[in-house]
């Protein structure tokens, strides 16, 4: 079945669509890369254009079915082990020492949010680096629990499975690939796999930063939000961080992608370190 181009009329259309919907910045310079990614999706419907496609999508019966799929190919998931690891160096030299040892609050349970997780990299990362920092300094008696959402049901699948090729566990620090990865026997196809005691301490769930209500309660401790609320505008960042600190302690820490920047929009918070913040008790209302 041939594929028709996606025209003008049909890529503002998709293009208004989610950003509406998602809050993502569709610009023209987009268009072939959204309508190489819907390809695959016009041939397993047996579609014959994108016009079938957009009508079809925006039916009732898309929007119940096909919604899922479209997110999962407008959406951008890269992500590796140890990230931007400055970040997690800072985290256990500066961030729980202040919090956890140095005189700071003591704590039940520390509650972490990885938002925008993608595939899982980032929230095992957290959980790998805070479990050996517990370990080390002896802090049984305090649970964690992170909580790790993505907008794509995809990614999210990835993310639970905890089953990754070997080589994208090349970042992560020897001690910790021995205590915390599991290696499959096969020579052909080298895997890795998350150890049982690191997947429990994340929670995965499937959350639209466009959402006004976000659908929890909870006030955490330390969020990543990492290379996320660079693909929005920045009306629509200024609403989404709102909405995101919102749900962060005063006192607590906030991490953002290298990329990124808060400049301009009105938070709570104090810098630390580039892309590295603190809830400031002052500027709380």
């Amino acid at each position: 079945m041939d594929i028709q181009i996606l025209n003008h009329e049909e890529f503002i259309k998709l293009s208004n669509f989610i950003q509406s919907n998602f809050g993502i910045k569709m610009p023209e310079v987009k268009k072939s890369l959204l309508e190489s990614r819907l390809q695959k999706r016009l041939k397993l419907l047996k579609l014959n254009n994108f016009s079938e496609y957009c009508k079809y999508l925006l039916s009732s019966e898309g929007l119940e079915n096909e919604l899922p799929f479209f997110i999962d190919r407008i959406t951008t998931n890269k992500t590796d082990f140890f990230r931007e690891d400055e970040h997690f160096d800072y985290l256990i030299n500066q961030v729980l020492p202040r919090i956890l040892l140095n005189g700071g609050k003591k704590y039940n349970i520390l509650k972490v949010w990885s938002a925008g997780c993608s595939s899982g990299e980032e929230p095992y990362t957290l959980a790998m680096v805070i479990s050996d920092f517990f370990e080390k300094n002896r802090l049984s008696s305090i649970k964690l629990s992170i909580l790790a959402t993505d907008v794509s049901q995809e990614v999210l699948q990835i993310a639970k499975a905890a089953v990754y090729p070997e080589i994208r566990a090349i970042p992560i620090p020897q001690h910790l690939k021995k205590k915390y990865l599991l290696k499959s026997k096969s020579r052909e196809n080298k895997q890795i796999k998350i150890a049982p005691e690191i997947r429990r301490l994340v929670t995965f769930g499937k959350l639209n930063f466009m959402d006004s209500n976000y659908g929890f309660v909870d006030k955490f401790e330390i969020i990543f939000c990492r290379n996320v609320i660079i693909y929005f505008d920045k009306i629509t960042q200024n609403r989404i961080l709102s909405n995101i600190i919102s749900h962060l302690v005063t006192g607590g820490y906030f991490f953002q992608g290298h990329s990124e920047t808060i400049q301009g929009i009105d938070l709570p918070l104090k810098q630390l370190s580039p892309t590295i913040y603190i809830k400031d008790r002052d500027l709380v209302n």
